[in-house]
């Protein structure tokens, strides 16, 4: 009679075991991945564009993450088509110059496309004599560009920086392939500065905020962190690094073991457009309680971490597949 008692215990153990791991089984297998509009990155809008002939006349190809399309002219691009995705291609007009910048490029990847953004050189020569060289990096993000971009002054109030939003995913996923620049140390190049170096190695960086945004009678707009994402890389990978997921991390994270310095409030200044119509600073001012819902989702793929015109030449970053995980 014991030993049936303890049968009967253990069969019971281990049908209560059994019962977990299949708990845990369906928590898993219930989460869903949500493809971001056009995340899969097959398709792009092609922008053909003379540049002036003063520096040139050269007909360059811009590119933008949209319904397939061909433009032909210099004329501002905005969103089209449903796509939420802007990125570091640009048209400027300078004292009535017409100058471009590349440095998001499609490419192919088995039957469809991927994203390839670089940090490369962008070099001006004005009637064949005047060099300027400024340092571009690579940025594909969530939001608008302000074309055409007339200066260098303040390159951030030219991106409209991320979209509203209210949910709440439990992950990012994406796949992504790295090559990294070798090189210890960075190079500022602004083109109407000497070249300076700026201590410290380059990295790609992926950035996610979710925030609760609001504006005050004034239009000044602020916004506490609801959700966090910041992840850097300083090394090449061996290939494709497919589904690749990080946890969003909710609420105040400066006690949690993943937190790092450059996920603080307020890391860079980024700007939005408030109902006015006009392009203000969005203030970052604190953290949200982990159970508040966002206004707007800030998400950027970066092929180098330290600002406009700083970087490492050579720094590539290919994306595919974006993904949110609930």
């Amino acid at each position: 009679m014991q030993t049936h008692k303890k049968t009967i215990k253990y069969r019971l153990a281990f049908l209560f075991f059994l019962f977990i791991v299949n708990c845990q089984l369906s928590i898993v297998n219930c989460q869903t991945a949500v493809p971001l509009p056009f995340g899969n990155m097959d398709e792009w809008v092609v922008r053909q564009i003379k540049e002036s002939a003063v520096i040139g006349g050269n007909t360059k190809l811009l590119y933008e993450v949209a319904p397939t399309d061909t433009i032909v002219g210099s004329e501002p691009y905005a969103n089209r088509g449903g796509s939420p995705w802007a990125n570091s291609n640009v048209l400027a007009k300078v004292a009535g110059v017409v100058k471009t910048n590349t440095s998001v490029f499609p490419e192919r990847r088995d039957e469809g496309w991927c994203a390839r953004l670089e940090t490369r050189w962008e070099a001006v020569k004005v009637l064949g004599l005047v060099d300027i060289e400024v340092i571009a990096a690579g940025s594909l993000f969530l939001g608008s560009m302000n074309e055409p971009i007339r200066g260098t002054k303040d390159p951030q109030s030219k991106l409209n920086n991320g979209i509203p939003f209210t949910q709440k995913p439990k992950a990012l996923q994406f796949d992504y392939k790295i090559k990294a620049s070798p090189e210890e140390n960075r190079i500022r190049s602004t083109g109407f500065s000497r070249k300076g170096t700026v201590e410290g190695k380059d990295s790609l960086s992926v950035v996610l905020f979710l925030q609760k945004r609001w504006e005050d009678k004034d239009g000044n707009v602020y916004a506490k962190r609801v959700g966090t994402v910041v992840q850097r890389y300083a090394e090449s990978t061996a290939g494709w690094v497919n589904e690749a997921t990080y946890p969003i991390l909710y609420g105040d994270i400066t006690s949690h073991s993943d937190y790092k310095d450059y996920m603080r409030i307020q890391v860079e200044e980024r700007y939005d457009k408030n109902t006015k119509g006009k392009t203000v600073p969005v203030r970052e001012v604190g953290w949200a309680e982990p159970d508040e819902t966002p206004t707007h989702v800030v998400l950027q793929f970066n092929s180098s971490h330290g600002g406009a015109y700083v970087g490492s030449p050579g720094n590539t970053f290919w994306l595919d597949n974006i993904k949110f995980i609930y």
